[in-house]
């Protein structure tokens, strides 16, 4: 056998390996031996059913604008995806979403448990605002009133400064310590919070209502280029986590010039009129980034970035209806299609044995590793299965042999001519390419059509269909090109035909 064969085998026997342990495990987890508690690999690869197979929630969302606007589709497919790295964010890894025009999403998140917070993450229109609170923080879920949207706010939601006097929180008289955020400005220009506690202004009674303050917006989250959560240690803090942030160009000069002359005050961060966070300015930072710090878990660290990454749309939006969507199919449909799969899969197998003898035990084998790959791609990507999904798979168990068929035939052929098995192999593998080259892309191309096309409302069962079986096809091609080939070599070089041409079927 060619030495070159050989070397696919450090490629073939590990990816077996792998993938058995990806089909088996419900997770992968790794450890790292150098660090204790920590790990290489740690990955959540359970099974994801669609909705139609174990139920979940449906919501129908609608642009919140008067009737006589009409919804860009550029801004809704925006807000489409914003929404949707929410959700994400949240941890709802299985969401669908799908635009409905002129001015509808459609989303449906299977097996939700805690259908509500979603629903609430939804319903905000997600507005923003970094607040100037002058010398005053005020506690997080504080309700302030802003004057974004008046004559005072620029192009792109970057608010033209104004001085503003130092405002007082219209919160009810308390003398309880209120736990804040203050800003440091490091070395390199970026704004750190470290923890303290400042006592809220008490508020005097009067006899007179007194008229309600009117925050001033320095900027929105238009003005945010990106957003992540770090650990303390590699931003040179000692708090567990902060969360980086860096501005879009047109906002790093103004920013400068405000947190410049606003030193010592508090700059707020208020998510639709909701006070998030209050960290306070200790230097001017004209970089264009910061670090925001406080006693942050990983868990609100993540919560409070994904509330700045994606805080904004391009149009509001409200929950028009939201109902909970029991299996349509259920676990009966999953087992009725997994037994359909098996008998296939022992139907193709058998063929593939009786007809072709030996080499067609070796094609059995590349199709149980087409099947374990195969099933570690749904696994890993993750390809949310739903009823069409899993039909394009067992689709494509029978279309997985479809090339070992061709070079089979023409690994005949060639034996006929008098060829030698390792002559007949290559031979029969070079002359069926092409019409396995040529088959195989126009499957591809029918599935990206089906695919685009999956993308719109309705069609969401077309998309999955295209997915799984695109997936098939690509697998099928790398075990006929390379783990057929090199299996018949390592089975078949060391067989001599003209001594057992009934191994061959012939």
């Amino acid at each position: 056998m060619k030495r070159n064969q050989y070397r696919w085998l450090y490629l073939i026997i590990p990816l077996i390996a792998l993938a058995i342990w990806v089909d088996v495990s419900p997770k992968l987890q790794l450890a790292n031996p150098f660090k204790a508690g920590t790990y290489w690999v740690n990955r959540d690869v359970s099974t994801r059913l669609g909705l139609d197979l174990r139920g979940g929630l449906q919501v129908l969302l609608e642009a919140d604008l008067p009737s006589t606007s009409t919804v860009n589709s550029n801004d809704l497919k925006t807000t489409l995806q914003i929404l949707e790295n929410r959700v994400n964010g949240l941890g709802v890894s299985e969401v669908v979403m799908q635009s409905a025009p002129p001015n509808r999403i459609v989303a449906e998140f299977p097996g939700l448990q805690d259908p509500q917070q979603v629903v609430n993450v939804l319903q905000e229109t997600g507005v923003l605002e970094f607040v100037d609170f002058g010398s005053n923080p005020l506690a997080a879920g504080t309700v302030v009133q802003t004057d974004f949207g008046t004559a005072g706010a620029g192009p792109d939601g970057i608010v033209v400064l104004t001085p503003t006097s130092d405002a007082t929180a219209t919160t009810a008289p308390t003398d309880t310590p209120v736990p804040t955020d203050t800003a440091t400005a490091t070395a390199s220009g970026t704004e750190t919070a470290q923890p303290t506690s400042a006592a809220t202004p008490t508020a005097t009674a009067t006899t007179e209502p007194s008229a309600p303050i009117i925050y001033h917006t320095v900027m929105t989250g238009k003005s945010l280029a990106s957003v992540s959560v770090e650990t303390g240690a590699s931003a040179g803090v000692s708090s567990p986590f902060v969360i980086s942030f860096a501005l879009k160009s047109d906002a790093t000069t103004l920013f400068g010039d405000y947190t410049g002359s606003h030193v010592g005050q508090v700059l707020g961060i208020v998510l639709d009129k909701k006070v998030i966070s209050s960290p306070s300015i200790n230097q001017k930072i004209d970089k264009g980034s910061g670090i925001i710090e406080g006693n942050f878990t990983q868990d609100e660290a993540n919560a409070l970035a994904i509330q700045l990454r994606y805080g904004s749309l391009p149009i509001p939006v409200k929950v028009v209806e939201s109902q909970s969507v029991g299996a349509t199919l259920g676990a009966d449909s999953v087992r009725r299609s997994l037994i359909a799969g098996i008998i296939g899969l022992i139907a193709v197998v058998l063929f593939m044995l009786l007809y072709y003898r030996l080499p067609g035990f070796v094609a059995d084998l590349a199709l149980i590793v087409y099947a374990l790959v195969s099933f570690m791609l749904f696994k890993f990507i993750p390809v949310v299965l739903t009823l069409p999904g899993i039909a394009g798979f067992i689709l494509s168990v029978g279309m997985a042999v479809d090339a070992n068929i061709l070079i089979f035939e023409r690994l005949k052929e060639e034996l006929r001519a008098g060829r030698t098995l390792r002559q007949a192999i290559d031979l029969g593998w070079a002359r069926a390419w092409p019409s396995i080259r040529d088959s195989n892309s126009s499957t591809l191309i029918t599935c990206l059509i089906l695919f685009i096309f999956g993308n719109t409302f309705g069609a969401s069962m077309v998309k999955g269909f295209s997915v799984t079986l695109a997936l098939g096809v690509l697998v099928s091609l790398f075990t006929a090109v390379i783990v057929t080939r090199t299996f018949l070599h390592v089975v078949l070089d060391s067989v001599k035909f003209a001594e057992h041409p009934r191994w061959f079927g012939i």
